[in-house]
């Protein structure tokens, strides 16, 4: 049998299994060994070092790093004086939305923490969408908003996407995070003034109503140490102070260094913390270790190559290459986890932007947008199931009230695709 056709049958299996519902890391370490067990050149042992190999690349050890250091502030009362800051800030402004600005904001700051999507979801479905309830928002809708918001984190530096994008495809690290404030503030902006007109519709809440007695400032000197943390991580980067994996381990000191100063986190919380983190960072890294099988297995077959010939044979204009790689990658979304598809599909992607002489910076912020969109599209999107998993928000409720949200991503994914300087306007001027 032809490799070719091994390819094509492995990569059938692997879509007939995610369509099954099988966890993304067994579907692609099936695939991947059923064309070395059809492929009788290869020993099956190069699947098994070609898993370990896609693990042990040295950026991915900033992974484990900047998860561990977003669960501690998670369990030191980071979140709850970064959640009372930003109630604050809304409430002095007045802006309408109330505390669906306030989920925005949040998810925003807290992306510079926490760097995992699913965390941030998870946490503010918790702690804000009951008090959204409790205002006069609809469990749908806080939902959603909740969901969509939590989209910010993989943009807003540390995220775990760039990282693992950048270690894929050889671009800077650094420069990612520099870009990812760019894109992140557009996004957040964008869902501000969405959730505004919202609730000037629907009558929802003008103002937070907070019972806080602080003062303005004394709610910001407790928040400003964790909202401190991007800026170290950003200028220790840009400065050559630290490498982007030491920036993970110096952002662990200093999540340490607040949980001490401010006395909530037991050593019970502790451990807890550790075996979260172990806990993601395995799921991650299953991932990571499967789809770079598969990935490897894509490259053997030289379907890079012949696919960047095919497009720039084919394509003429480089924003009609962009349009389709936007509708593959939504497609895609819907079905394959963001960071599976991401090691899969940059090493075939990258090389063709390259030759339409698209700038890397704005090519890796499209494709992690698109990354962020399928964790809200069904019938997989993992912010979807984890957030109506806390809320107990039924699936098909939360599509339809999603319809609407899917408008702004679009336009935001418009601006990302045709106006570069989205993306590396922040770059640009830093670098």
């Amino acid at each position: 049998m032809e490799s070719s056709t091994v390819l094509i049958i492995a990569a059938f299996i692997m879509l007939i299994m995610l369509f099954l519902k099988v966890p993304v890391f067994i579907s692609l370490l099936t695939s991947s060994a059923l064309y070395c067990l059809l492929t009788p050149s290869i020993p099956i042992q190069i699947m098994a070092q070609r898993v370990v190999a896609g693990m042990e690349n040295i950026p991915l050890l900033a992974i484990p790093f900047f998860v561990c250091s977003g669960i501690i502030m998670n369990y030191s009362g980071v979140t709850k004086r970064v959640i009372r800051f930003c109630d604050v800030i809304i409430s002095k402004l007045g802006i309408p939305g109330g505390l669906g600005q306030v989920t925005v904001l949040t998810a925003t700051v807290m992306g510079g923490l926490s760097g995992s999507n699913l965390a941030d979801a998870a946490m503010q479905a918790k702690m804000l969408v009951p008090e959204m309830e409790k205002k006069g928002f609809s469990k749908e809708f806080s939902s959603v908003l909740t969901a969509v918001s939590a989209m910010i984190t993989p943009l807003i530096p540390p995220g775990i996407a760039m990282i693992i994008y950048g270690s894929i495809s050889n671009v800077s690290v650094g420069k990612l995070f520099v870009a990812g404030f760019g894109v992140g503030a557009l996004l957040c902006i964008s869902l501000m003034i969405f959730v505004m007109i919202i609730s000037i519709k629907r009558g929802y809440q003008k103002t937070t109503d907070i019972k806080i007695q602080e003062s303005f400032l004394k709610t910001m000197i407790d928040a400003v140490p964790s909202l401190l943390l991007p800026i170290v991580i950003i200028g220790g980067i840009r400065f050559g102070v630290f490498t982007p994996t030491e920036a993970g381990s110096a952002a662990i000191v200093y999540a340490l260094i607040l949980a001490l100063i401010y006395r909530e986190m037991t050593v019970k919380d502790f451990i807890k913390a550790i075996k979260e983190t172990c806990l993601t960072t395995a799921s991650i890294m299953l991932i990571i270790g499967a789809a770079s099988a598969f990935a490897w297995i894509l490259t053997r077959e030289q379907v890079p190559q012949a696919l960047a010939e095919f497009m720039v044979t084919s394509i003429s204009s480089k924003y009609i290459f962009l349009i389709l790689v936007n509708l593959f990658l939504i497609g895609v979304g819907m079905f394959v986890e963001g960071n599976a598809s991401m090691i899969v599909l940059v090493p075939l992607l990258v090389p063709v932007a390259r030759a339409f002489g698209i700038s890397d910076i704005q090519f890796a912020m499209v494709f992690i947008f698109n990354s962020a969109i399928g964790c809200i599209t069904p019938p997989v999107g993992t912010l979807m199931l984890v957030t109506c998993g806390i809320t107990k928000c039924k699936i098909a409720a939360f599509i339809k009230e999603s319809v609407p949200f899917y408008a702004v991503l679009l336009i935001v994914l418009l601006l990302l695709t045709f106006v570069p300087v989205f993306s590396t306007g922040i770059v640009d001027l830093i670098y």
